[in-house]
């Protein structure tokens, strides 16, 4: 039972049964997708076959040993408490990687460089910073989307915007379509290239637009870019990376995202970090401050091994690209797929999401993601649906193993 909102401060809170006070806003949030899915199978009986699950993005390629040693050689850093901003040694090998990596003019350890305890993480926290809640701003934001960025938004008091990613606009959103009226009440833009689930990257051209936009309505451009090092023929351009090629070195209203866990097999570290604009980072680090979510000191030096090293980085895209090109071989008369621009998922287009996602547990024992349970209704429609997402994740060895078993059903 809910009794009448009461206010401590400046911040309203809702007063419920046994006498705690909980954000109203928690209301608002949906079940998360996997949530979601576990109620869709509550009543399916899967086949009796060892469980594939191909429907969360956790790598499960080899982290790097190097990495691991890294992290044992440092566990004296147990009794020491890791400071918000991270380690200088930290913070300059990320800088120095993303100067190699997207060419940039300049970009300094000391102000355009924050570790985070991973992308999710850091994109939730930054949005809580970010956001002026008396103004009740929106956050555009993609649609089919990684479901942070609705839960922070909504969290932090503003409206969350959905341009929908379809076929017709090839998975990219139509900003051309957002209202002017939109625009000026918005405090945050999230782009996500490549994108999860679609696998589709934004283009130099279209980020220029973005930032044009973002410079005629004053709003930050935050750019996850954390499946960024998974690509097959060219290496995706980046938020920062367009920035540098219009001299913009101070990278004005332009935030990027990015993370081992993709990179590196590394999701287990919660080891990423945010990159861009100074005068956005220094009143963000100060909220890091008291958010309290530094990163241990072990897992910082384990971190600046991974990002000084391109070879295993190699291999990992090696072994995603034998397996989209197993797929495609072997199931590509079967399945309409299509192979993303990057990442390692499949967006594949199905009669009905849901249903198919029940039909591969009861006759295949394998885990796929409904498209619904990753986007929102819109007045268009729900893009998602008639999509499953298939993450690649598996082994070529268990990939083989749903290779034969979808011959086997389809």
């Amino acid at each position: 039972m809910k009794h009448p909102i009461k206010s401590v401060g400046n911040i309203n809170l809702t007063f419920y049964r046994g006498n705690c006070f909980m954000n109203s806003s928690l209301s608002l949030l949906h079940p998360y997708p996997f949530e979601k899915l576990s109620q869709l199978f509550q009543d399916v009986k899967p086949a009796d076959l060892p469980l594939i699950p191909l429907s969360i993005g956790e790598p499960k390629h080899p982290a790097p040993e190097f990495v691991k040693q890294a992290i044992i050689d440092n566990f004296q850093h147990l009794s020491t408490y890791p400071n918000s901003k991270g380690l200088r040694e930290l913070r300059e090998s990320i800088a120095q990687w993303l100067t190699r990596r997207f060419k940039l003019n300049a970009i300094s350890a000391e102000d355009h460089v924050l570790p985070v305890t991973g992308t999710r993480e850091g994109i939730f926290s930054f949005v809580q910073a970010l956001i002026n809640r008396d103004d009740a701003p929106y956050v555009v934001m993609p649609n089919p989307f990684y479901q942070i960025y609705e839960g922070a938004t909504l969290l932090a008091g503003a409206k969350p915007y959905f341009v929908n990613c379809t076929e017709d606009n090839n998975y990219l959103g139509d900003f051309d379509a957002v209202p002017a009226e939109v625009w000026e009440k918005t405090a945050l833009l999230f782009v996500c290239t490549p994108g999860n689930p679609t696998g589709a990257v934004l283009s130099k051209a279209q980020f220029k637009k973005l930032i044009a936009l973002s410079d005629q309505y004053d709003f930050v451009i935050a750019s996850d870019e954390c499946y960024s090092e998974l690509w097959f023929d060219e290496a995706p351009i980046g938020l920062l990376e367009v920035c540098a090629e219009l001299g913009r070195d101070d990278y004005k209203n332009c935030i990027v995202f990015h993370s081992l866990s993709k990179r590196s097999n590394l999701p287990g570290m919660r080891s990423g970090f945010v990159a861009g604009d100074a005068n956005l980072l220094k009143p963000y680090l100060k909220f890091r401050t008291y958010h309290g979510a530094a990163m241990p000191v072990q897992h910082q030096l384990a971190s600046i091994v991974a990002w000084n090293d391109e070879t295993h980085v190699e291999e990992n895209r090696r072994l995603y690209r034998a397996k989209f090109d197993l797929f495609q071989n072997e199931l590509g008369h079967l399945l309409p797929l299509q192979k993303p621009d990057a990442g390692f998922y499949y967006w594949l287009k199905v009669d009905h999401d849901e249903n198919f996602a029940k039909m591969l547990m009861e006759k295949a024992n394998i885990k796929v993601l409904p498209g619904r349970y990753l986007s929102r209704d819109t007045e268009q429609g729900n893009p998602g649906e008639g999509h499953v997402r298939m993450a690649l994740v598996a082994d070529i060895t268990q990939c083989e193993q749903v290779i034969q078993r979808l011959k086997t059903i389809l």
